[in-house]
Parts: structure tokens; C-alpha cells; sequence
């Protein structure tokens, strides 16, 4: 049983920051990916990056590289997503998913299965 909570959604201007967290209630997360996903308004879920729990290896989609950075405590069970010089175009209800690392589709975004009840970003210009 995997269970995911968000938090840290807000407004924020644009240029501005914000930092989510993701709290994940499992025995063990070791060979897992946690992933963070986006939904704007009219908009399908896109996704944004990714983690390895494991090795800490992460992976962005080119809009949010060099501005978005993606990170994990395991002592404390937790997935942040830390997000600077944030635009208009971020705005969106932002989700955690985990997926088991069978093969390396994890890093594009597919087939994961746990999810959050996502967290409100509204970035005004």
C-alpha cells in the first residue's frame, strides 16, 4: 500500500518560487521512481520530471530544465520538487506519482501507477 500527499501549492508571482513536497507512507520505496506530473486548465497531464529513489538520478522535460529541480529525502520518506523563475505557463494542479523501476520508461513519464491527490500552483503575471 503506497500512499502519496502533496503540499506546498500556492500563488506565487511570476519570477517567483515554490517548493512542493511529496509524502510517501511506504515499507520501502528502493527500487521505485517518483515522478511529478502537471495538469493545466484545459490541458492533459503532462509530465515533468522524475526521480530514482535508489541512485538519485533525474530526469526534466526540456520546459522546466534549469529551472525545476527534483529531489528525495529517504530518512524522511519525502519527494521534493523545488521550482524558480516560475511562469504563467506553470500554472496547473501539480501531482505525485511512483512507479517500480521495471524498465527505463520511468524516466519519460509512463505506466505509474501510485498517485497523489495533487497541489495547486497559480503563477500570475
Amino acid at each position: 500500500q503506497v500512499q502519496l500527499v502533496e503540499s506546498g501549492g500556492g500563488l506565487v508571482q511570476t519570477g517567483g518560487s515554490l517548493r512542493l513536497s511529496c509524502a510517501a507512507s511506504g515499507p520501502s520505496f528502493v527500487g521505485y521512481a517518483m515522478g511529478w506530473f502537471r495538469q493545466g486548465p484545459g490541458k492533459e497531464r503532462a509530465f515533468v520530471g522524475s526521480i530514482s529513489w535508489s541512485t538519485g538520478r533525474t530526469y526534466y522535460v526540456d520546459s522546466v530544465k534549469g529551472r525545476f529541480t527534483i529531489s528525495r529525502d529517504r530518512a524522511q520518506n519525502t519527494v521534493s520538487l523545488q521550482m524558480n523563475s516560475l511562469k504563467p505557463e506553470d500554472t496547473a494542479v501539480y501531482y505525485c506519482a511512483s512507479r517500480i523501476i521495471s524498465d527505463s520508461t520511468w524516466q519519460e513519464g509512463r505506466q505509474y501507477t501510485n498517485w497523489g491527490q495533487g497541489t495547486q500552483v497559480t503563477v500570475s503575471s
